[in-house]
């Protein structure tokens, strides 16, 4: 049986000051985040099976704990963040088969494009994407040390975790071993029990293979997260991440063999994240909808976007929209609760967030400064100021306390976005009221409380991974086509100018309502007319 038991907690003046709560799949509560050492966090999350293109549920894990990453850096944590790519499975056997591709040339046209599309979705904090066929000698050894240990059999040249050995198994899902069911098939007749899983598969006629103690073959799935994971991070580490449908039975296999292998904890926070799931499915299953479905991992798996229920690539859901765009639909929903994923949707995103784009030009005309070049504080505590009498000023250091509030509680980025978005009104209606964008009015003292919201809400953003860098969406008009559009719009203007100067509001709004129509939207200002494009 395991031998683990809790981890004690140094707690030491190097930590970070701050008290964060994390909400952990193995207690099925929110926790106080202490890590293992003192400022210091080491995270795992699952990455893909590389054998065809990444598709839209693919990004989840990834961009939730690229938000968690920096926000863990911001309050003052030193944290290293390891993805694993699985480059070797049955899926990318039969995958190089049908192709007529061997399965490392599959694997690395795959993970290609899973990199590509990270990167689109400014994801740049990973440290570690480890690859298993890169650690057969450590998932051998790790094998070794089962059997050494008496948790693992070899059986005609298979080798088996023995479930029954494990009187812990099942915490982490909370089933029973009478529920478990294991592989069927050939193996099945070289098991001791119907719930032992592989460790070690016995090469097939035709199929890669290596050099092991017990013949040639290749790992199972399980095996190879606990090794990676255990070479780079350590026996145990602070944060285990992934979807809501890895807890049963790929995390709950790791936890067995990890922690009978080395008698510890595997991870202290266990923490996954809320499943795709296509339009409508998350209220399909009847009582509550996306908010009963959290935690609910068969419910959730119901509806699940995936490869086999024909996801389309996300390198084509990236032609018709900004990365950022997706990494704010993706954050605007709290990690834990499924996403509703439609086009419609991500539409309905993108209006919002040209709430923001709009407030950065208007910015800039009153300032004359970029918000993307403000600079604001990457750490918590550089960050904090007392604001002055000025009531929008202490309404700004009201919407930073509330964000920062959210993040503390178990990394609610869609408590926090909400917050962003309160923040972005707050600093237009200051500019309306003030009067800002009036040429010559503008007050320096007045100004400076506008630059103090711009930069508090660029620190705040920059903390989840937005707006980091200017957006250029999907299919916009590019040179030639950018001058004659320009002119196209500044004549549209001029009529509608013309239409309200003689009083026929009919025809400057039939001009407002058919730009609309077509994604232009108008903004009237006092020194005249802008437009944008939303869609």
């Amino acid at each position: 049986m395991s031998t683990a038991t809790s981890p004690a907690v140094n707690k030491s003046a190097a930590a970070p000051k701050y008290s964060l709560r994390v909400y952990n799949t193995l207690s099925k509560t929110k926790e106080p985040f202490e890590t293992l050492q003192p400022g210091k966090v080491g995270i795992y999350l699952c990455g893909p099976t590389v054998y065809k293109p990444s598709h839209i549920g693919h990004m989840v894990g990834p961009i939730i704990f690229d938000a968690i990453k920096r926000y863990l850096e911001y309050v003052g944590y030193d944290v290293t963040w390891v993805v694993n790519i699985t480059d070797v499975d049955d899926k990318l056997i039969n995958e190089a088969n049908k192709r007529g591709l061997t399965m490392a040339a599959v694997a690395e046209e795959m993970t290609a494009d899973y990199h590509r599309n990270l990167a689109a979705m400014g994801i740049d904090t990973i440290d570690h994407f480890p690859k298993a066929t890169a650690h057969m000698q450590e998932i051998i050894d790790f094998t070794q040390k089962l059997i050494d240990r008496g948790f693992a059999y070899a059986s005609g040249g298979d080798v088996f975790f023995d479930v029954g050995r494990d009187r812990e198994y099942g915490k982490l899902s909370g089933r029973s071993l009478e529920a478990m069911q294991g592989e069927g098939g050939g193996a099945a007749e070289r098991k001791k029990s119907s719930a032992d899983f592989a460790l070690w598969k016995s090469a097939k006629p035709g199929e890669p293979s290596w050099s092991s103690p017990w013949g040639e073959g290749r790992p199972g799935w399980h095996i190879e997260c606990s090794a990676m994971a255990g070479k780079i991070l350590g026996e145990s580490f602070d944060i285990h991440g992934g979807g809501l449908d890895l807890v049963f039975p790929h995390h709950e296999n790791e936890v067995a063999q990890s922690e009978c292998c080395h008698g510890k904890p595997l991870a202290k926070y266990w923490m996954h994240n809320g499943l795709m799931q296509a339009s409508g499915e998350a209220d399909k299953v009847g009582g509550g909808g996306r908010d009963r479905l959290a935690g609910d991992q068969a419910a959730q798996e119901a509806g699940k976007i995936g490869k086999s229920k024909g996801a389309q690539a996300f390198s084509e859901l990236l032609k018709k929209y900004a990365g950022e765009t997706i990494r704010f639909f993706l954050l605007a929903t709290h990690y834990r609760r499924p996403i509703d994923f439609s086009e419609e949707r991500i539409l309905d995103v993108e209006k919002g967030l040209d709430q923001f784009y709009r407030f950065f030009e208007r910015y800039k005309r009153v300032t004359g400064d970029d918000f993307y070049t403000l600079t604001s504080a990457a750490h918590r505590e550089q960050g904090d100021f007392t604001p002055s009498a000025d009531a929008t000023e202490q309404a700004i250091a009201e919407h930073r306390r509330k964000f920062l509030e959210s993040m503390d509680d178990d990394f609610n980025t869609g408590g926090a976005i909400g917050d962003l978005f309160e923040l972005v009104r707050l600093l237009n209606r200051y500019v309306d009221a003030e009067k800002l964008e009036s040429t010559g009015k503008s007050d320096a003292a007045k100004v400076a409380v506008l630059k103090r919201g711009a930069t508090v809400m660029r620190e705040l953003a920059n903390t989840v991974g937005l707006f980091r860098t200017p957006v250029q969406k999907p299919g916009a008009a590019g040179g030639a086509n950018d001058e004659l559009v320009g002119k196209l719009m500044k004549l549209f203007i001029e009529v509608r100018a013309e239409a309200r100067k003689n009083k026929n509001f009919a025809t400057a709004d039939g001009i407002r309502k058919g730009l609309a129509e077509i994604g232009v939207v108008l903004e009237d200002r006092p020194d005249g007319t802008s437009w944008s494009v939303t869609k």
